[in-house]
């Protein structure tokens, strides 16, 4: 576990460049030390998104900050599609699906909470992720 961290900069973390937007991972264990939640802030281009992926074992919420968003979980019972907006919320169980996308003209961002930490080493990993290093090290 990382040395404990309680103030973080955005220029204290990594951003990860994927394909379809931004990521930079404000709480870790990498970070903060955290061994428990993760915070991330996302930035999606316009036109793109998250494609339909889930967190076993990993509940997940997402707080949406500025722009517009197709929201879909598919949840036992069926697929819920949601337009999402500015200070509207999802909240998306353990191991359920889900997939965000921008339907707007600007960037969508918003903040994902992960329940405990891991799911966030999975996006690092990706092949199409570049990372770029903090502008504080």
């Amino acid at each position: 576990m990382s040395e404990v961290k309680y103030f973080v900069s955005p220029d204290d973390v990594e951003t990860q460049e994927h394909p379809w937007g931004l990521l930079r991972w404000m709480s870790e264990p990498r970070v903060t030390g955290t061994g428990n939640m993760t915070t991330g802030h996302i930035a999606i281009k316009p036109g793109q998104g998250h494609t339909l992926h889930n967190h076993e074992g990993c509940e997940e919420i997402l707080y949406f900050l500025k722009g517009e968003a197709l929201q879909t979980i598919k949840l036992p019972e069926g697929t819920i599609e949601r337009k999402m907006a500015p200070g509207e919320l999802v909240y998306i169980p353990a191991g359920v699906f889900h997939s965000t996308v921008n339907t707007g003209p600007d960037l969508l961002t918003l903040l994902a909470v992960y329940q405990y930490a891991g799911p966030e080493a999975a996006l690092r990993a990706d092949p199409q992720c570049r990372v770029i290093p903090p502008k504080n090290q």
